[in-house]
């Protein structure tokens, strides 16, 4: 599906979307649970989250960690993945490395869902009642600072010396650990804009600023495993996962993970 395709849904917040699902998160959805819920974004992945901040947490009886009842207590910083459903985003990069190349597919509803389907407008409707845009563009800011963790792992790493694909697989693992994992300033700092100093009443403002803050601590950061997990944690929570290859660039060479 692209944006001019035909597509609406009805919600009849029956809230059966927001049990048993795996969720990824940006840094940017976090910064929006955070307002949301009045709280620093310390407290919202504490609250809010698992993974180091990049998945969203569900109670061991399958609700969202923000569900009460059927009603979502942090509606308005809902994540993207939440705005988008019942659509799944997939991007991919282009084969001439210019930039991404996005599509939607039509997820099949949760059991039992009283959410309508249709065609009464366009995916393009459809994404702007949900307020995608903001999501989007801060994505794309975030993909560009993969890029350049990708390339700080280049001036880090002699990869004449170690060899690539290994050393990104375990910079995955690493990334994706769910305990026993190293410390890792950076990806701690990813999902913790606030703890940086980087909290702005505007959220675009805290992604420029927490931006900034990422580059400086990448450029200051002389372990690349270090760096290299923290470009594929960032790379998983945008919908991807690390595909290192050869020559370095492995944490800008990126595939779509599931959101």
């Amino acid at each position: 599906m692209n944006a001019a395709s035909a597509f609406s849904y009805a919600c009849n917040r029956c809230g059966l979307c927001c049990r048993d699902k795996v969720i990824t998160l940006a840094p940017y959805d976090l910064i929006r649970l955070a307002r949301a819920a009045g709280i620093t974004t310390a407290q919202a992945r504490a609250r809010y989250t698992a993974r180091r901040g990049s998945l969203l947490r569900f109670a061991p009886g399958g609700g969202c960690s923000a569900l009460e009842g059927a009603r979502c207590t942090v509606h308005r910083g809902r994540p993207l993945a939440c705005r988008l459903y019942p659509l799944g985003l997939e991007r991919k990069p282009l084969r001439d490395g210019s930039g991404l190349a996005e599509h939607f597919v039509r997820l099949e509803p949760a059991a039992g869902s009283r959410g309508v389907y249709g065609e009464a407008g366009t995916t393009a409707e459809f994404l702007a009642e949900q307020e995608v845009a903001p999501y989007l563009d801060a994505g794309a800011r975030y993909h560009a600072l993969a890029a350049d963790l990708g390339r700080r792992v280049d001036e880090l790493v002699d990869f004449e010396k170690v060899e690539p694909r290994e050393f990104w697989r375990c910079a995955v693992r690493e990334a994706l650990a769910e305990s026993n994992y190293d410390p890792n300033p950076l990806i701690d700092a990813l999902f913790d804009p606030d703890g940086l100093g980087c909290a702005r009443a505007d959220p675009a403002q805290t992604v420029e600023a927490h931006l900034a803050s990422l580059r400086i601590m990448a450029d200051a950061q002389r372990d690349g495993a270090c760096v290299a997990a923290a470009a594929m944690m960032l790379s998983a929570s945008l919908g991807y996962v690390g595909g290192g290859t050869g020559g370095g660039g492995g944490g800008a060479c990126l595939t779509r993970a599931s959101i």
